[in-house]
């Protein structure tokens, strides 16, 4: 239940149910839940309702056997065999679409298949990443725990399981993520790649680190290797005329919907077309810097008025996009439910580079032209409440990941959903020692 629209999220249907007076199944499903909770609570008794709701006439037996359509039934998917949905804990669907996205990155789920025990290897070697890893934790490894739910998502054999060795760890490791309330799942994406680079890097800082099966050496991990990119941030003073020049690195980039696309009073129908090439203009053009933002000029010594541009210097293998859809308004955090077109196969990102930069070394000899692999969208209309689902591509097609329930899907209805984090291949890797399917 959306507690700000009061929409019922029905698994049957896949979407939200308006809190519509006409819609009488829905009230007569919310009366029976009703009486349902004011029966008496005796072993009896629920077994007395347990038989009554299985029969044939009730309204839930009635919405199991709507037809679907036939090229979304389940049944297709479970005879693939290696298609696993992932069972919700309590509101952990943000979770879930976070690890469905991230298993069906190819090069970043294979790296992890081929890894070891990583708690083998901090006994073996004496390395605990308790004294460089925030949060506690000493010796719990979050990336263990999700070398092992990604194995066990490519294994196949069940219709679903069960995450709850990963998210008792991470209950341990970060308090804030405690609790069954929802959380925000940009914020848990970016906290379980920062996490697994210190991990890594404190774990996997012995010979074996070095082989060609285990990854790239140096001080980066595979989350760098895979999702790093670098910014070049410029600053010009409009006084004197002094640049600044600042190199920044980043797992993702967060893009604003351009505010000429926002209505604002909320209508739906005053909405403008916007498009994922919009926000990332919107992300890279010249501004002038607020009063609030005064930049400190070396020459003049004083904080002066200036203006700001973002330079992409290098692009990652995987270009990992967050909508900024949630907004403080009035002290209220309101979703922008705009629909933003993005493109399925050929996103070009070579107009938002520095000229040349193809012939740099930082290029990685990869070209600018993305392919989508997945994304990931919030149904519903608040900031801490909702629901989480994914759409990824597998061996070729493309699924619908809904906690448990996995259906295979298509590119149209891909492109036509509200897209919140958007995960974009690119189509020429240099990623040394991973190998491929």
């Amino acid at each position: 239940m959306d507690c700000t629209s009061y929409a019922s999220y029905c698994y049957i249907c896949d979407d939200f149910i308006v809190n519509d007076t006409e819609n009488k199944v829905l009230e007569q499903l919310r009366s029976r839940l009703q009486a349902h909770d004011e029966a008496p609570s005796t072993p009896k008794e629920r077994r007395r309702r347990r038989t009554n709701s299985e029969d044939s006439g009730s309204i839930e037996n009635r919405l199991r056997k709507r037809k679907r359509p036939e090229n979304n039934t389940t049944n297709n998917v479970k005879a693939n065999g290696k298609v696993v949905g992932l069972r919700n804990l309590g509101n952990t669907c943000f979770m879930n679409a976070v690890l469905q996205s991230l298993s069906n990155i190819q090069q970043f789920c294979c790296y992890f298949k081929q890894l070891p025990s990583l708690d083998g290897e901090v006994q073996k070697n004496g390395r605990h990443p308790k004294a460089k890893c925030n949060g506690g934790g000493e010796d719990i490894l979050v990336s263990e725990e999700l070398r092992k739910t990604l194995i066990a998502l490519w294994e196949g054999g069940k219709t679903s399981i069960s995450p709850e060795s990963l998210f008792s760890v991470i209950w341990k490791v970060v308090p804030r993520f405690r609790g069954y309330q929802q959380q925000d799942a940009h914020e848990f994406l970016r906290y379980m790649l920062d996490r697994l680079h210190t991990e890594l890097l404190n774990v996997l800082t012995f010979p074996e680190a070095q082989s060609s099966v285990l990854g790239p050496k140096g001080r980066s991990t595979i989350v760098t290797y895979i999702f790093g990119g670098l910014l070049q941030n410029e600053v010009n003073c409009l006084i004197c005329g002094t640049e600044s020049k600042k190199h920044d690195p980043f797992l993702d980039l967060s893009l604003d919907i351009p505010q000429q696309c926002v209505s604002r009073n909320g209508n739906k129908e005053d909405q403008l077309p916007c498009n994922l090439q919009d926000c990332l203009s919107s992300f890279t053009e010249l501004e002038e810097l607020a009063e609030t933002e005064l930049y400190y000029c070396s020459s003049c010594r004083l904080k002066q008025r200036s203006t700001k541009k973002f330079w992409i210097r290098r692009l990652p293998n995987v270009l990992c996009l967050h909508l900024k859809r949630f907004r403080w308004q009035n002290y209220f955090r309101i979703k922008l439910d705009n629909y933003v077109q993005f493109p399925i196969k050929g996103l070009d990102m070579s107009r938002f580079m520095l000229t040349n930069m193809h012939e740099t070394r930082g290029s990685c000899g990869g070209s600018s032209m993305y392919d989508l692999a997945a994304v990931i969208v919030h149904h519903g209309s608040g900031a801490g409440s909702g629901h989480y689902t994914a759409y990824a591509t597998h061996e070729g097609h493309w699924y619908h990941f809904n906690d448990s329930t996995v259906t295979r899907s298509d590119e149209a209805t891909v492109a036509k959903c509200k897209a919140y984090i958007i995960f974009y291949i690119r189509r020429q890797l240099n990623l040394p020692g991973i190998k491929k399917r």
